[in-house]
């Protein structure tokens, strides 16, 4: 199952996990929650921990809202450990906004072109325009 099929991942964090090579099931349960949620954290994104519990979530196949609070305590400890390995940030800006590109075809015609090539400025006064061309 992918990413973006999962139980309660949306798809901005599908798309993070997508970049940083989590695209199935498979690939999340292999590197577990923690883990999984390092490595978008390391990519430069801002999750937060409602993206942990998400992950748990799917991983055990309920709402994120159900995971019991001594896993979540467990989960959040994991990822402030995991986090203070962490190097101290470089000044470096944070990895852009995910976007989807969606190609279509042009449904709307493009209006037509004002350009006649001519100038709509009148000549400057004491020139005529063969002066102007020049």
């Amino acid at each position: 199952m992918t990413a973006a099929k999962l139980r309660n991942i949306g798809p901005k964090s599908a798309a993070w996990l997508r970049q940083v090579g989590l695209r199935s099931y498979e690939d999340i349960a292999a590197v577990g929650t923690v883990e999984a949620f390092m490595r978008v954290k390391r990519a430069g994104f801002k999750p937060t921990l409602n993206l942990l519990y998400a992950i748990e979530g799917a991983l055990l196949n309920c709402h994120w809202q159900e995971v019991p609070d001594t896993r979540r305590n467990e989960l959040i400890a994991a990822a402030e450990a995991a986090t203070a390995l962490l190097p101290a940030p470089r000044n470096r800006p944070a990895a852009g906004p995910v976007r989807t590109t969606v190609l279509t075809e042009d449904t709307v015609a493009m209006p037509p072109s004002y350009d006649d090539g001519y100038d709509d400025e009148p000549a400057a006064e004491g020139r005529d325009e063969a002066e102007e061309r020049e």
